[in-house]
């Protein structure tokens, strides 16, 4: 068995890569080449953490195994380490042995951020000139990172519940040359693609603060009852996401279908856009919404793609197992 440990992705995994990675496995889905697992999401009852199970298996690259991790929102403060944490196992599809152990947490992040970057690559008005930021945690610099690459930005604007986080968002802004300003919730209606990202279990962004044009991504919602953005947005957009069964039972579309604003074939796999059997966006004031639940092919596909850059580079640990 290989084990990439989680102190060597930052050198081996680039957002460029974790985005192909994703791009690929998304288009594997529509094309049903790939398939995911029932994803298994528990709050355990200890330290207010989720923890859960994603896993899944690629037809086309042969890559099969799961993630194993969660939310465990008392980390930063008492432990001084991230909240979320994670490992991939993989696992050979001809054997059923374990081939590979490869630390989670950079690669959940990079990978989160390479979906909705997918999504804006795909779906975003190409003369998309600002950026809306809805979250300033840990993941939302990976989010903004990724994001900038996608069009050609000329300001950013962010809000988060808690304002005293929103220099995270500006300092990526300043080294990417932009502006930053902090925003109520009210003036994301200039931005052009909106990302959201939050734990929140309750609406944040409202139907009504969503200008025609626009590109949403939510990324936060991954957990029934977890929700980001007013169920009544999505009756206004074209909706997308990675896998339409997460979408309507933990995803944003989720409170969407119980209230009756939109039904589960109203929704639409990104990878049909990427695989062109899709057109997507079809106007330039059709809002688009992407609802990022997060699949298990994602993590699959970033992990082998380290594993892969690891033995090249001979960095990856072999045990016997």
């Amino acid at each position: 068995m290989l084990i990439v440990p989680e102190r060597e992705i930052a050198a081996l995994m680039t957002r460029e890569a974790a985005f192909d990675a994703v791009e690929q496995v998304f288009a594997a889905m529509a094309a049903d080449k790939a398939y995911n697992f029932p994803v298994v999401r528990e709050a355990i009852g200890h330290e207010d953490a989720l923890y859960g199970f994603k896993g899944g298996f690629d037809r086309s690259g042969l890559t099969l195994g799961l993630k194993a991790g969660g939310y465990w929102p008392n980390n930063l403060e008492k432990r001084g380490i991230i909240n979320h944490q994670s490992t991939v196992f993989l696992f050979d599809p001809d054997t059923g042995k374990v081939t590979a152990m490869v630390g989670g947490n950079l690669l959940t992040a990079l990978r989160t951020a390479a979906a909705s970057s997918v999504s804006i690559r795909h779906l975003a008005r190409e003369d998309a000139k600002v950026l809306g930021m809805i979250g300033a945690g840990h993941q939302a610099t990976f989010q903004l990172r990724a994001a900038l690459e996608q069009r050609a930005f000329e300001k950013v604007i962010g809000w988060n519940l808690h304002p005293e986080m929103l220099p995270n968002l500006a300092k990526v802004a300043e080294e990417a040359g932009l502006p930053f300003e902090a925003v109520s919730l009210d003036a994301m209606r200039e931005a052009d693609v909106i990302v959201s990202i939050t734990s929140s279990f309750d609406a944040i962004l409202g139907a009504d603060q969503v200008s025609p044009g626009t590109h949403v991504a939510c990324m936060g919602t991954d957990t029934k009852g977890k929700m980001e953005v007013d169920p009544a947005l999505l009756a206004r957009a074209t909706v997308f996401t990675d896998e339409v069964a997460q979408s309507v039972t933990i995803g944003e579309a989720q409170h969407a279908i119980a209230q009756g604003l939109i039904r589960e074939q109203d929704i639409i796999q990104i990878g049909a856009v990427i695989n062109g059997t899709h057109p997507g966006r079809d106007g330039a004031d059709r809002i688009t919404l992407f609802d990022g639940t997060g699949v298990g092919l994602q993590d699959l596909a970033v992990a082998a793609a380290v594993v892969d850059l690891a033995v090249e580079k001979g960095i990856a640990v072999e045990v016997d197992f």
